[in-house]
């Protein structure tokens, strides 16, 4: 709405969202700025194809929000949280075939220790994956809850301990990572100079991933040498807008407790 409100009469903005859920709520509360606002279900890994539906070749702008939104966390029968009983369903989009049910009860131990451990920065991946084969089979979110607590034997009141693998098994189900870094080269080919890419992550493993790319492409590259034509130098394609993530402020948190873990990285079109 805000991006709306900032622009000139004339800016438009197209909203791609993996779940249909989102997009009618999402077009009552635009619903003010009329034909301006474009909502499409989609993943932002085909940004470019969307946008060239639009007619666009380049735009001023550009916002991913990753992650899973407080609305898909609070309903029970998505199967996001541990905190109330629902399926092990955890799709952004449920047109999809691949459910964390599928991983959990699916995949072999190893495979799945692997996946809590690389998706969950899991320490105790290895047990835990244990006591879910061994738990098998496991179709709702307060039975797979208390099979991992059970199995992490953590003292820890200040994260559950089912949030690393339940994060985890979202991350896989969604290949949210594989995603992202899929659109992030295509949102900076589709920047006008001056156009502006802007990042909110919520782990580490989501900021690391937006880090390194940014940081990658505000400098410059040497290919290797070449017999013919030697070495070719790539010029940055984007300038860092800040040297460090802006982080939420206190009346941010006051207001939204769930953004404490946010991480907004910014850069420019060269």
């Amino acid at each position: 709405m805000g991006v709306l409100e900032h622009t000139a009469p004339e800016g438009e903005l197209l909203g791609l969202d993996r779940d249909p859920v989102a997009l009618p709520l999402a077009q009552q509360r635009l619903a003010r700025f009329g034909g301006r606002v474009h909502l499409v279900q989609g993943s932002f890994r085909d940004i470019k194809i969307h946008a060239s539906a639009m007619g666009w070749e380049r735009v001023d702008g550009i916002l991913l929000d990753l992650g899973l939104s407080s609305m898909q966390l609070s309903a029970p029968e998505r199967g996001f949280s541990f905190r109330s009983e629902g399926p092990l369903d955890m799709r952004f989009d449920p047109g999809q075939e691949l459910t964390a049910a599928d991983l959990v009860n699916d995949l072999p131990e190893a495979e799945l220790a692997d996946l809590i451990y690389e998706f969950g920065e899991e320490p105790k991946s290895r047990r835990i994956a244990r006591a879910i084969v061994k738990a098998r089979p496991i179709d709702d979110t307060s039975a797979l809850a208390e099979v991992v607590a059970r199995a992490a034997r953590t003292r820890s009141r200040r994260i559950h301990p089912a949030t690393r693998t339940f994060q985890a098994l979202r991350i896989a189900a969604n290949d949210e990572l594989a995603a992202l870094e899929e659109a992030l080269p295509q949102c900076v080919e589709l920047l006008r100079p001056g156009g502006r890419l802007a990042v909110i992550a919520f782990h580490s493993l989501e900021d690391r991933i937006v880090k390194r790319f940014m940081r990658e492409e505000s400098k410059e590259r040497e290919d290797p040498p070449d017999r013919t034509i030697g070495t070719y130098v790539h010029s940055a394609r984007v300038r860092l807008v800040h040297r460090r993530p802006i982080r939420p402020t206190q009346q941010e948190l006051e207001g939204n407790p769930r953004a404490r873990s946010a991480r907004l990285r910014t850069a420019e079109r060269i």
